[in-house]
């Protein structure tokens, strides 16, 4: 039904909250990337209106930090949107500083904890291959 696929990859050591969190922050960055991806606003039975999500599924996959690193590998060879989330922004307190710890982290060896990432099928597939879904 979608030619593109939405996946996010959360490691699978977090604590209950830090996986939430990330899902939640990796979705948004979806949504960002990819306004075309964003379906019509909901209407309830009274008439209301509510926002817009994503149109499409978004699948959430556990991994490690290896299998998180090797996703990004080839996420990157593929040229699929990524959106990265890495272990010293729990530590931060807004926007500005999550993006000054993830450049000041090693690029060949970032402390992922999440992706997400968005993009033709096949490749997303390519990205996840192996990985299970989050339990």
């Amino acid at each position: 039904m979608f030619d593109d696929k939405v996946a996010l990859i959360v490691r699978s050591d977090l604590a209950v909250w830090q996986k939430l969190n990330v899902a939640a922050f990796l979705a948004t960055g979806v949504a960002a990337s990819a306004p075309d991806a964003i379906g019509e606003p909901y209407v309830d039975g009274a008439g209301r209106r509510y926002s817009p999500m994503l149109g499409q599924p978004i699948l959430v996959f556990a991994a490690d930090v290896a299998d998180l690193r090797s996703a990004h590998r080839v996420a990157v060879e593929r040229g699929l949107t990524i959106v990265p989330y890495v272990a010293a922004m729990f530590a931060t307190g807004h926007d500005s500083a999550n993006r000054a710890v993830f450049a000041e982290g090693d690029p060949d060896a970032l402390d992922f904890v999440g992706l997400a990432l968005h993009g033709p099928k096949k490749s997303v597939d390519k990205a996840i291959k192996g990985l299970a879904l989050h339990a």
